[in-house]
Protein backbone atom coordinates (compact mmCIF):
# COMPACT_ATOMS: atom_id res chain seq x y z
CA UNK A 1 0.00 0.00 0.00
CA UNK A 2 1.50 3.26 -1.15
CA UNK A 3 2.32 5.46 2.28
CA UNK A 4 0.97 8.64 0.31
CA UNK A 5 -2.32 7.35 -0.12
CA UNK A 6 -4.40 9.32 2.37
CA UNK A 7 -7.73 8.22 1.39
CA UNK A 8 -9.18 11.33 0.46
CA UNK A 9 -10.58 11.54 -2.99
CA UNK A 10 -8.35 12.87 -5.72
CA UNK A 11 -8.02 15.82 -7.47
CA UNK A 12 -11.20 16.60 -9.72
CA UNK A 13 -10.48 16.66 -13.26
CA UNK A 14 -13.21 18.36 -15.01
CA UNK A 15 -14.77 16.36 -18.15
CA UNK A 16 -13.86 17.48 -21.83
CA UNK A 17 -16.57 17.53 -24.57
CA UNK A 18 -18.27 14.33 -25.26
CA UNK A 19 -17.35 12.90 -28.59
CA UNK A 20 -20.43 12.24 -30.56
CA UNK A 21 -19.12 9.49 -32.99
CA UNK A 22 -17.44 7.34 -30.09
CA UNK A 23 -17.45 4.44 -31.59
CA UNK A 24 -15.07 2.52 -29.48
CA UNK A 25 -13.80 1.81 -26.11
CA UNK A 26 -10.86 1.57 -24.56
CA UNK A 27 -11.02 -0.96 -21.29
CA UNK A 28 -8.30 -1.49 -19.12
CA UNK A 29 -9.73 -4.48 -16.80
CA UNK A 30 -8.48 -6.36 -13.74
CA UNK A 31 -11.59 -8.76 -13.98
CA UNK A 32 -10.78 -11.66 -15.39
CA UNK A 33 -14.37 -14.06 -15.76
CA UNK A 34 -15.19 -15.59 -18.69
CA UNK A 35 -18.97 -14.56 -18.20
CA UNK A 36 -17.80 -11.05 -18.69
CA UNK A 37 -17.28 -11.58 -22.60
CA UNK A 38 -21.38 -12.10 -23.05
CA UNK A 39 -21.59 -8.62 -21.06
CA UNK A 40 -19.14 -6.71 -23.53
CA UNK A 41 -20.81 -8.55 -26.34
CA UNK A 42 -24.19 -7.23 -26.11
CA UNK A 43 -22.80 -3.55 -25.11
CA UNK A 44 -21.32 -3.87 -28.77
CA UNK A 45 -24.49 -5.30 -30.24
CA UNK A 46 -26.44 -2.51 -28.69
CA UNK A 47 -24.78 0.51 -29.45
CA UNK A 48 -22.51 -0.27 -31.85
CA UNK A 49 -19.25 0.77 -29.88
CA UNK A 50 -16.57 -1.80 -30.60
CA UNK A 51 -14.67 -2.57 -26.65
CA UNK A 52 -11.03 -2.97 -27.19
CA UNK A 53 -9.95 -4.68 -23.68
CA UNK A 54 -6.38 -4.90 -22.17
CA UNK A 55 -6.64 -7.37 -19.22
CA UNK A 56 -4.05 -7.40 -16.28
CA UNK A 57 -3.82 -7.18 -12.09
CA UNK A 58 -5.43 -3.82 -10.92
CA UNK A 59 -2.43 -2.47 -9.20
CA UNK A 60 -0.29 -3.24 -12.93
CA UNK A 61 -2.90 -1.43 -14.83
CA UNK A 62 -2.96 1.44 -12.42
CA UNK A 63 0.40 2.07 -12.47
CA UNK A 64 0.35 1.40 -16.61
CA UNK A 65 -2.29 3.82 -16.98
CA UNK A 66 -0.31 6.52 -14.13
CA UNK A 67 2.99 5.58 -16.47
CA UNK A 68 1.29 6.41 -19.61
CA UNK A 69 0.12 9.93 -18.33
CA UNK A 70 -2.02 12.38 -20.76
CA UNK A 71 -1.37 10.02 -23.55
CA UNK A 72 -3.49 6.79 -22.06
CA UNK A 73 -5.50 5.63 -24.16
CA UNK A 74 -7.75 3.98 -21.51
CA UNK A 75 -11.01 5.02 -21.30
CA UNK A 76 -12.54 2.92 -18.25
CA UNK A 77 -10.84 1.00 -15.59
CA UNK A 78 -13.11 -1.66 -13.79
CA UNK A 79 -11.57 -3.96 -11.30
CA UNK A 80 -12.62 -6.13 -8.16
CA UNK A 81 -12.54 -4.82 -4.65
CA UNK A 82 -13.26 -1.31 -2.95
CA UNK A 83 -9.81 -1.32 -2.12
CA UNK A 84 -8.38 -1.32 -5.50
CA UNK A 85 -11.18 1.57 -6.65
CA UNK A 86 -9.81 3.51 -3.44
CA UNK A 87 -6.07 3.20 -4.25
CA UNK A 88 -6.97 4.25 -8.06
CA UNK A 89 -8.62 7.32 -6.74
CA UNK A 90 -6.60 8.51 -4.24
CA UNK A 91 -4.21 8.55 -7.74
CA UNK A 92 -6.58 10.72 -9.69
CA UNK A 93 -7.20 7.52 -11.94
CA UNK A 94 -10.93 8.67 -12.00
CA UNK A 95 -12.97 11.31 -13.51
CA UNK A 96 -16.13 12.84 -11.61
CA UNK A 97 -19.28 10.86 -13.49
CA UNK A 98 -22.03 13.02 -13.85
CA UNK A 99 -24.76 10.34 -14.80
CA UNK A 100 -28.50 10.93 -13.31
CA UNK A 101 -29.06 7.03 -14.04
CA UNK A 102 -25.91 5.83 -12.48
CA UNK A 103 -26.63 7.76 -9.43
CA UNK A 104 -30.28 6.45 -8.98
CA UNK A 105 -29.89 3.12 -9.68
CA UNK A 106 -26.58 2.34 -8.15
CA UNK A 107 -26.94 2.86 -3.65
CA UNK A 108 -25.28 5.67 -2.55
CA UNK A 109 -23.10 3.66 -0.07
CA UNK A 110 -22.05 1.75 -3.21
CA UNK A 111 -20.55 4.79 -5.38
CA UNK A 112 -18.05 7.69 -5.10
CA UNK A 113 -18.15 10.77 -6.95
CA UNK A 114 -15.28 8.82 -9.21
CA UNK A 115 -16.33 5.36 -9.76
CA UNK A 116 -19.20 2.90 -9.04
CA UNK A 117 -20.02 -0.54 -7.88
CA UNK A 118 -21.47 -2.75 -10.21
CA UNK A 119 -21.91 -5.75 -8.12
CA UNK A 120 -21.30 -7.06 -4.94
CA UNK A 121 -19.95 -10.24 -2.93
CA UNK A 122 -20.09 -10.87 0.93
CA UNK A 123 -17.30 -12.21 3.69
CA UNK A 124 -19.32 -14.85 5.07
CA UNK A 125 -17.89 -17.50 7.89
CA UNK A 126 -16.95 -20.88 6.96
CA UNK A 127 -16.59 -23.52 9.56
CA UNK A 128 -16.32 -27.10 10.15
CA UNK A 129 -19.30 -28.80 11.19
CA UNK A 130 -17.28 -31.51 13.11
CA UNK A 131 -15.40 -29.00 15.09
CA UNK A 132 -17.70 -26.01 15.75
CA UNK A 133 -21.33 -24.82 15.74
CA UNK A 134 -23.06 -21.83 13.80
CA UNK A 135 -23.43 -20.13 17.47
CA UNK A 136 -19.47 -20.76 17.97
CA UNK A 137 -18.49 -18.39 15.20
CA UNK A 138 -21.80 -15.91 14.60
CA UNK A 139 -20.04 -12.19 14.40
CA UNK A 140 -16.88 -11.56 12.90
CA UNK A 141 -15.56 -10.69 16.63
CA UNK A 142 -16.27 -14.22 17.57
CA UNK A 143 -13.54 -15.42 15.71
CA UNK A 144 -11.28 -13.88 18.03
CA UNK A 145 -12.66 -15.66 21.09
CA UNK A 146 -10.01 -17.99 22.90
CA UNK A 147 -11.93 -20.95 22.66
CA UNK A 148 -10.99 -20.93 18.64
CA UNK A 149 -7.37 -21.68 19.54
CA UNK A 150 -5.74 -23.28 16.71
CA UNK A 151 -8.74 -23.21 14.75
CA UNK A 152 -8.58 -20.42 12.43
CA UNK A 153 -7.24 -20.33 8.55
CA UNK A 154 -7.15 -17.27 6.48
CA UNK A 155 -5.53 -15.44 3.52
CA UNK A 156 -2.19 -13.54 4.53
CA UNK A 157 -3.06 -10.48 5.90
CA UNK A 158 -1.90 -8.05 3.16
CA UNK A 159 -4.24 -9.76 0.84
CA UNK A 160 -6.49 -7.00 -0.44
CA UNK A 161 -9.57 -8.83 0.39
CA UNK A 162 -8.52 -9.21 3.98
CA UNK A 163 -7.65 -5.40 3.96
CA UNK A 164 -10.55 -4.31 2.91
CA UNK A 165 -12.31 -6.99 5.59
CA UNK A 166 -10.17 -5.00 8.48
CA UNK A 167 -10.85 -1.85 7.04
CA UNK A 168 -14.76 -2.82 7.70
CA UNK A 169 -13.91 -3.60 10.87
CA UNK A 170 -11.60 -0.47 11.82
CA UNK A 171 -14.76 2.14 10.44
CA UNK A 172 -17.15 0.06 12.77
CA UNK A 173 -15.58 -0.63 15.82
CA UNK A 174 -12.46 1.91 15.89
CA UNK A 175 -8.70 1.06 15.55
CA UNK A 176 -7.76 0.14 18.91
CA UNK A 177 -10.54 -2.20 19.66
CA UNK A 178 -9.65 -3.78 16.09
CA UNK A 179 -6.21 -4.62 16.62
CA UNK A 180 -6.98 -5.77 19.59
CA UNK A 181 -9.47 -8.18 17.80
CA UNK A 182 -6.49 -8.70 15.58
CA UNK A 183 -4.12 -10.17 17.81
CA UNK A 184 -6.91 -12.88 19.19
CA UNK A 185 -6.90 -13.81 15.05
CA UNK A 186 -3.18 -14.11 15.08
CA UNK A 187 -3.20 -16.20 18.92
CA UNK A 188 -6.29 -18.50 17.11
CA UNK A 189 -4.23 -19.43 13.93
CA UNK A 190 -4.15 -23.30 12.61
CA UNK A 191 -0.78 -22.73 10.77
CA UNK A 192 1.02 -19.99 8.75
CA UNK A 193 -1.10 -17.82 6.24
CA UNK A 194 -1.15 -19.33 3.06
CA UNK A 195 -3.16 -19.32 0.25
CA UNK A 196 -6.33 -17.64 -1.51
CA UNK A 197 -10.19 -18.03 -0.25
CA UNK A 198 -11.14 -21.33 -2.15
CA UNK A 199 -7.13 -22.57 -0.27
CA UNK A 200 -9.04 -21.58 3.10
CA UNK A 201 -12.28 -23.35 2.40
CA UNK A 202 -10.68 -26.73 1.41
CA UNK A 203 -8.44 -26.48 4.90
CA UNK A 204 -11.67 -26.31 6.80
CA UNK A 205 -13.49 -29.23 4.97
CA UNK A 206 -10.44 -30.83 4.93
CA UNK A 207 -9.92 -30.59 8.97
CA UNK A 208 -6.66 -28.37 9.53
CA UNK A 209 -9.15 -25.76 10.09
CA UNK A 210 -12.17 -25.00 11.92
CA UNK A 211 -12.89 -21.82 10.56
CA UNK A 212 -12.23 -19.20 8.09
CA UNK A 213 -13.56 -16.27 6.77
CA UNK A 214 -14.08 -16.13 2.61
CA UNK A 215 -15.77 -14.18 -0.21
CA UNK A 216 -19.27 -16.10 -0.81
CA UNK A 217 -18.72 -16.78 -4.58
CA UNK A 218 -15.70 -18.88 -3.77
CA UNK A 219 -18.03 -21.24 -2.21
CA UNK A 220 -20.51 -21.34 -4.81
CA UNK A 221 -18.37 -22.03 -7.42
CA UNK A 222 -17.70 -24.82 -5.12
CA UNK A 223 -21.15 -25.75 -4.49
CA UNK A 224 -22.28 -25.79 -8.64
CA UNK A 225 -18.49 -27.84 -9.43
CA UNK A 226 -18.24 -30.32 -12.00
CA UNK A 227 -16.04 -32.62 -9.49
CA UNK A 228 -17.51 -34.57 -7.25
CA UNK A 229 -14.69 -34.34 -4.58
CA UNK A 230 -15.51 -30.34 -4.57
CA UNK A 231 -19.20 -30.87 -4.27
CA UNK A 232 -18.85 -33.37 -1.72
CA UNK A 233 -16.15 -31.44 0.18
CA UNK A 234 -19.57 -28.68 0.71
CA UNK A 235 -21.33 -30.87 2.43
CA UNK A 236 -18.72 -30.62 5.51
CA UNK A 237 -19.13 -26.96 6.24
CA UNK A 238 -21.61 -24.58 7.55
CA UNK A 239 -22.34 -21.43 6.70
CA UNK A 240 -22.76 -18.26 8.56
CA UNK A 241 -23.82 -14.76 7.43
CA UNK A 242 -22.42 -12.83 10.16
CA UNK A 243 -23.52 -10.37 12.60
CA UNK A 244 -26.76 -10.78 11.55
CA UNK A 245 -28.36 -8.94 15.01
CA UNK A 246 -25.77 -6.30 14.84
CA UNK A 247 -24.59 -4.03 11.45
CA UNK A 248 -25.04 -7.09 8.88
CA UNK A 249 -22.48 -8.93 6.40
CA UNK A 250 -19.31 -7.19 5.24
CA UNK A 251 -19.99 -6.66 1.24
CA UNK A 252 -17.17 -5.92 -0.67
CA UNK A 253 -17.33 -4.92 -4.92
CA UNK A 254 -16.20 -4.99 -8.68
CA UNK A 255 -16.76 -1.54 -9.81
CA UNK A 256 -14.99 1.11 -12.09
CA UNK A 257 -14.86 4.52 -13.44
CA UNK A 258 -14.00 6.70 -16.19
CA UNK A 259 -10.58 7.66 -16.70
CA UNK A 260 -9.66 10.86 -16.50
CA UNK A 261 -7.67 11.12 -20.02
CA UNK A 262 -10.10 9.45 -21.62
CA UNK A 263 -10.35 10.05 -24.95
CA UNK A 264 -14.01 8.59 -26.12
CA UNK A 265 -15.91 9.90 -22.96
CA UNK A 266 -19.34 9.53 -23.86
CA UNK A 267 -18.74 6.03 -24.59
CA UNK A 268 -17.21 5.54 -21.17
CA UNK A 269 -20.27 6.84 -19.96
CA UNK A 270 -22.23 4.94 -22.19
CA UNK A 271 -20.78 1.94 -20.60
CA UNK A 272 -21.19 2.51 -17.24
CA UNK A 273 -24.70 3.07 -17.62
CA UNK A 274 -24.98 -0.34 -19.20
CA UNK A 275 -23.21 -2.14 -16.71
CA UNK A 276 -25.81 -0.76 -14.35
CA UNK A 277 -28.59 -1.76 -16.62
CA UNK A 278 -31.15 -4.87 -15.72
CA UNK A 279 -29.05 -7.17 -18.12
CA UNK A 280 -25.60 -6.26 -17.19
CA UNK A 281 -26.71 -6.66 -13.77
CA UNK A 282 -28.05 -10.12 -14.61
CA UNK A 283 -24.53 -11.12 -16.06
CA UNK A 284 -22.43 -10.09 -13.35
CA UNK A 285 -24.71 -11.98 -10.94
CA UNK A 286 -25.12 -15.21 -12.35
CA UNK A 287 -21.51 -15.21 -14.30
CA UNK A 288 -20.02 -14.74 -10.47
CA UNK A 289 -22.20 -15.84 -8.48
CA UNK A 290 -22.39 -12.05 -7.19
CA UNK A 291 -25.39 -10.26 -6.41
CA UNK A 292 -26.15 -7.08 -8.31
CA UNK A 293 -25.25 -3.62 -7.07
CA UNK A 294 -28.97 -2.07 -8.36
CA UNK A 295 -31.20 -3.43 -5.86
CA UNK A 296 -33.99 -3.88 -8.05
CA UNK A 297 -32.56 -6.60 -9.96
CA UNK A 298 -33.87 -9.93 -9.44
CA UNK A 299 -31.62 -12.91 -10.48
CA UNK A 300 -32.02 -16.51 -10.55
CA UNK A 301 -28.65 -18.52 -9.44
CA UNK A 302 -29.26 -21.90 -7.81
CA UNK A 303 -26.06 -21.35 -5.78
CA UNK A 304 -27.21 -17.96 -4.03
CA UNK A 305 -30.43 -19.38 -3.09
CA UNK A 306 -29.51 -22.25 -1.69
CA UNK A 307 -27.31 -19.83 0.98
CA UNK A 308 -30.15 -17.83 1.51
CA UNK A 309 -30.82 -14.44 2.44
CA UNK A 310 -28.86 -12.23 4.64
CA UNK A 311 -28.68 -8.32 5.98
CA UNK A 312 -25.94 -6.82 4.59
CA UNK A 313 -23.80 -4.01 5.86
CA UNK A 314 -24.60 -1.04 4.29
CA UNK A 315 -21.74 0.88 5.63
CA UNK A 316 -20.32 3.68 2.60
CA UNK A 317 -17.41 1.66 1.09
CA UNK A 318 -15.94 5.32 1.03
CA UNK A 319 -15.65 5.06 4.82
CA UNK A 320 -13.81 1.93 4.64
CA UNK A 321 -11.53 3.09 2.35
CA UNK A 322 -10.27 5.95 4.11
CA UNK A 323 -9.83 2.93 6.78
CA UNK A 324 -7.53 0.98 4.39
CA UNK A 325 -3.75 2.28 5.97
CA UNK A 326 -4.62 2.18 9.48
CA UNK A 327 -5.95 -1.20 8.60
CA UNK A 328 -2.57 -2.54 7.46
CA UNK A 329 -0.81 -0.75 10.17
CA UNK A 330 -2.44 -2.43 12.68
CA UNK A 331 -2.31 -6.12 10.96
CA UNK A 332 1.39 -5.46 11.06
CA UNK A 333 1.91 -4.39 14.70
CA UNK A 334 -0.71 -7.38 16.21
CA UNK A 335 1.42 -10.09 13.89
CA UNK A 336 -0.88 -10.91 11.37
CA UNK A 337 1.21 -11.46 8.00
Amino acid sequence: MRKSIAWALAAVFAAGPALADDKELNLYSARHYQSDEALYANFTEQTGIKINRIEGKAHELIERIRNEGANSPADVFITVDAASLAVADAWGIFAPVKSKLLESRIPAHLRSDNWFAFSTRARMIIYNKRKLKAEDVATYESLADPKLKGLYCSIPGGHIYNLTFVASMVAHNGEAKTEEWARGLVANFARTLKGGDTDQIKSVAGGECGVAVSNSYYLARLMASEKVEERNLVKRLGVVWPNQNGRGTHINVSGGGMVKTAKHREAAVKFLEYLASDEAQRYFANGNNEWPAVPTVSISNEELDELGKFKADNVSLIKVANQLSAAQKLLDRAGYR
